[in-house]
């Protein structure tokens, strides 16, 4: 089985609700082809910068440990705290004894450390179903991915994609949220 380029977002909130519109979204994003929630993570951090961990689906407290802690065994936070730290952990020593290369602390993503105190995060891990045909055209084409990212609104009016008016509205919508009491 070929699984699609997997890509982690993680999204800054001050005031959170995911148990409404995220939750529904997340579930058609579920119902759709073109993309895969593979998992998905509410991470709160308080004023001293300690943190909570909730799982962001309709699985059971058991299936998540079982099989919807991606998110947690991939930045090393256990959704199953210490036990599920150990997990991750074992599953990364393994594969490097098959072989695989692992990146080392230098290209390590601190994810938690991006998330400002007294607010919370929704880590999501996506598969892009869409983009495996694409991708393997490119494999087949000797072409290999440098990098990626989000383009700010305001980048994208300098090549028209967006008007001035449309951009500072999509920017006003992030910037008021991150800076929201």
């Amino acid at each position: 089985m070929s699984i699609g380029p997997v890509q982690l977002i993680v999204l800054g909130f001050r005031h959170p609700d995911f148990h409404g519109e995220v939750i529904a979204e997340l579930e058609r994003l579920r119902q759709s082809d073109a993309v895969r929630v593979i998992d998905a993570l509410a991470v709160y951090k308080d004023a001293k910068g300690e943190v909570e961990v909730e799982h962001l689906s309709n699985l059971s407290t058991e299936e998540a440990i079982e099989l919807g802690s991606k998110v947690g065994a991939l930045i090393g936070l256990g959704i199953d705290g210490e036990e599920g730290l150990e997990a991750g952990a074992a599953l990364g020593a393994e594969a490097a004894a098959d072989g695989v290369q692992i990146f080392d602390d230098e290209q390590a993503w601190d994810v938690i450390a991006t998330i400002p105190d007294d607010s919370a995060a929704a880590l999501l891990l996506i598969e892009h179903h869409w983009a495996v045909p694409l991708r393997d055209a490119i494999a087949r084409a000797g072409g290999f991915r440098l990098a990626d990212a989000f383009v700010s609104p305001l980048d994208l009016v300098a090549i028209g994609l967006v008007t001035a008016q449309e951009a500072e509205m999509l920017d006003g919508l992030e910037r008021a949220s991150a800076t929201a009491p």
